[in-house]
């Protein structure tokens, strides 16, 4: 089978969070299915150089009026379909944001023209190649679909949600220039709200909606956490799925990762203290035995970042230290960054994301915290279980899916990997705090619970078994003529 990938960002070309991960490592895993995928992406400047090192597979007429082509690159794990529009794509900054940390004015262009070129490869523009099932991700890659339907392309499209709150929303007086007929800016369509909405289009018009966890996918059935979308979510509630995201053991493994001074798994857990150690250097903090609290993630509301804040003075009250590493909103950097110059050697804080960095923080870390108000699923969480680095999370989500809680019947019975809190709040974050930093003066039932936690799997083997299984149910469909979607975008 052949599946055509696109995404806005790959692990390790392209990563911004979690997305690049996910999409990063599926492919890799249903290959033991018999699944063989491409992913197209973005021709961003970090992948121009080894996609123009050849000639290009097919040089487009225009997408959406840009001069464009499409490259590859090819390694062990991986096959990339680059989109080379250097008018779109070849300029500073991230994927999304300029250098000063403002969205690009245009990214409703910059991501129906990744929608179209992709859709152009599933109609066959590609001499000898075209996918059997087309998997689009999140809202940059979901109009893949619609434009499919407006082609009359009844191919089978599956729109994962990584998170639901990033839609895609755009004024409607740019539907002209998205090349598509006028019945796809209708309310079963992409009409959002009298706006046009990318991620509306590609769950009305997809074959399978599936997101990263299935609490996640009973969550956004709901006002609280539907963000707006709940009614749309509803009229297609039998194509909704829930999967769960797993990690990718291979670069994710204590016992072998090139980022760690100490190299250490469940049977041999030693090499956790150089990696503590190289922590406390790195950061500059104390060297005592109280207990190093980290997040690594982005600095926003959605993840509870402003309650870690709030609760940072007690950290070190309690004799613990803090070390922050991610990047967002500017007003919580500064809340974090103030209590760590209030706090020397006690708290740090490193802005930005740093793929070293991040594996050593989980590998010399004593507990990670993610308090997210929302959370589709959570990769950190999963790391740290991985790394032994034991996860204080609030009860929502992937997260309330992953970790087990350390309750005196968890505890009593071996099983218990973290820490949950509800409600999610600041006093519900303080008080799961205040347990794990008790906990840690025990060293017995701390090594324990990092055990249990360091056993847990989470690879990407049974994931992606549920999404062969998906795929094949969506060809079979197919083949004897079911669900047909096409008239909602045709012209």
């Amino acid at each position: 089978m052949k599946v055509l990938s696109v995404t806005s960002e790959v692990y390790p070309f392209v990563k911004t969070g979690g997305l690049a991960d996910v999409t990063g490592a599926l492919p890799k895993s249903l290959q033991r299915f018999g699944i063989r995928t491409i992913t197209m992406v973005p021709g961003y400047p970090a992948l121009l150089p080894a996609a123009r090192a050849g000639a290009p597979l097919v040089v487009f007429d225009e997408i959406l009026g840009e001069s464009a082509s499409l490259r590859h690159i090819q390694t062990d794990d991986q096959i990339l379909f680059v989109l080379d529009i250097p008018s779109l794509y070849e300029r500073p900054g991230g994927p999304y944001l300029d250098e000063n940390g403002h969205d690009f004015p245009d990214n409703w262009k910059r991501f129906a023209a990744l929608s179209l070129a992709a859709a152009r490869v599933a109609d066959g523009v590609l001499p000898g190649w075209a996918p059997d099932v087309v998997h689009t991700h999140d809202w940059q890659a979901a109009l893949t679909s619609v434009y499919m339907r407006s082609m009359g392309n009844g191919r089978p499209v599956v729109v994962t949600i990584h998170n639901l709150a990033f839609q895609g929303q755009f004024p409607a007086g740019l539907f002209p220039y998205l090349h598509l007929p006028v019945s796809a800016f209708s309310l079963d369509c992409m009409e959002y709200y009298g706006d046009m909405c990318f991620l509306k289009g590609g769950l009305m018009t997809a074959n399978a909606i599936t997101t990263v966890s299935p609490t996640y996918a009973r969550e956004i059935l709901t006002p609280r956490f539907g963000m707006g979308m709940e009614g749309v979510l509803a009229l297609r509630r039998d194509r909704l799925k829930g999967i769960l995201n797993g990690i990718d053991e291979d670069i994710w493994n204590p016992a072998d990762d090139p980022y760690l001074p100490g190299r250490f798994d469940t049977a041999a857990p030693e090499g956790r203290r150089s990696n503590r150690a190289a922590l406390t250097r790195q950061f500059g903090l104390d060297e005592d035995e109280g207990p190093i609290l980290s997040a690594v993630t982005r600095l926003t509301w959605q993840k509870g970042m402003d309650m870690l804040a709030d609760v940072a003075e007690e950290i070190v009250y309690r004799g613990a230290r803090l070390v922050v590493c991610g990047q967002g909103d500017a007003a919580i950097r500064d809340l974090l960054l103030d209590a760590a110059a209030r706090f020397p050697g006690r708290i740090a804080v490193h802005v930005g994301y740093d793929e070293p960095i991040a594996h050593l923080i989980h590998g010399g870390s004593d507990a990670v915290i993610q308090p997210s108000r929302f959370e589709p699923c959570g990769l950190t969480q999963l790391y740290g279980l991985r790394y032994g680095s034991v996860p204080i999370v609030s009860r929502t989500g992937g997260l309330a899916e992953t970790v087990i809680d350390a309750n005196d019947a968890a505890m009593g019975a071996g099983v218990a990997t973290g820490f949950q809190f509800h409600p999610v709040t600041t006093e519900g974050l303080r008080h799961a705090i205040r347990r794990a930093i008790e906990v840690f003066q025990y060293p017995d039932q701390w090594q324990r619970l990092q055990s249990q936690g360091m056993a847990a799997r989470f690879s990407w083997e049974r994931s992606a078994g549920l999404y062969a299984r998906l795929y094949r149910e969506l060809l079979d469909e197919a083949e004897s003529g079911g669900e047909d979607l096409r008239s909602r975008a045709a012209g």
